[in-house]
């Protein structure tokens, strides 16, 4: 029987913008196993930006339950959601977020370095993970002497340096062109095919149609869940 790594209950978010309340999250429910790939999907402003968030610890709900590998994390502190963070998640962003200082092994490092790895062993698992992704010949490099495809390379290999529990991506092919994207999504199908769990926002059908399971949000709900089936 697979794990439950992610289980949210009547989750909700609400904002306050002047006198106006803005309900981006209005009450959903959702389970996820170990070892899924799913795709969030639906129209800007439906709530997938804030669901991402809340899934990795950075924003908290308005009401509901949240359970990272059977922890309710929903009304922790700040300093030990960011110890979860660095121990059960790993980030791929759309715009990379690298440190334009630092050379593509420094930034990969990053997160090792949160955790407390001795400085011999973070190297070595920095290089092994360059290696994983096709920037074994990139180590040195600054992301200003790389591609987006190859920034973006950067940022899965800093996301899954630390063994992460959950992979949460937000648009990772957004800024790239179409070989590039293809490219970054073919690293993630192997990373499920690696049993690896993945929570993908996507805006493109064709990218979703790679996970095992699409969740369809519209306002603040859940539109539709369904699996992917393939011939």
């Amino acid at each position: 029987m697979k794990n439950c790594v992610i289980k949210i209950e009547n989750l909700k978010k609400n904002y306050r913008m002047g006198s106006v309340d803005i309900y981006a999250l209005r009450g959903i429910d959702i389970e996820i196993e170990e070892g899924e790939f799913v795709c969030i999907m639906g129209p800007s402003g439906c709530g997938k930006s804030t669901l991402l968030n809340i899934l990795g610890c950075l924003d908290k709900p308005t009401d509901g339950k949240y359970y990272l590998n059977g922890c309710d994390i929903s009304y922790l502190d700040d300093d030990t959601l960011s110890d979860m963070r660095c121990n059960y998640l790993g980030f791929v962003f759309q715009s990379y977020n690298l440190i334009p200082q630092l050379s593509v092994i420094e930034n990969i490092e990053i997160p090792l370095y949160y955790q407390g790895i001795s400085p011999n062993e973070s190297r070595e698992k920095t290089i092994e993970m360059a290696s994983r992704v096709g920037l074994a010949e990139r180590l040195y490099h600054k992301p200003t002497e790389l591609s987006g495809g190859q920034q973006q390379r950067v940022g899965i290999a800093r996301a899954l340096v630390n063994n992460p529990l959950v992979i949460l991506a937000d648009e990772p092919t957004g800024n790239l062109d179409s070989k590039s994207g293809k490219e970054i999504i073919d690293i993630f199908i192997e990373l499920h095919r690696q049993k690896k769990t993945i929570i993908m926002v996507t805006h493109d059908e064709d990218i979703a149609r790679n996970a095992e399971r699409i969740i369809c949000l519209r306002d603040g709900l859940i539109e539709n869940d369904e699996r992917v089936y393939r011939g």
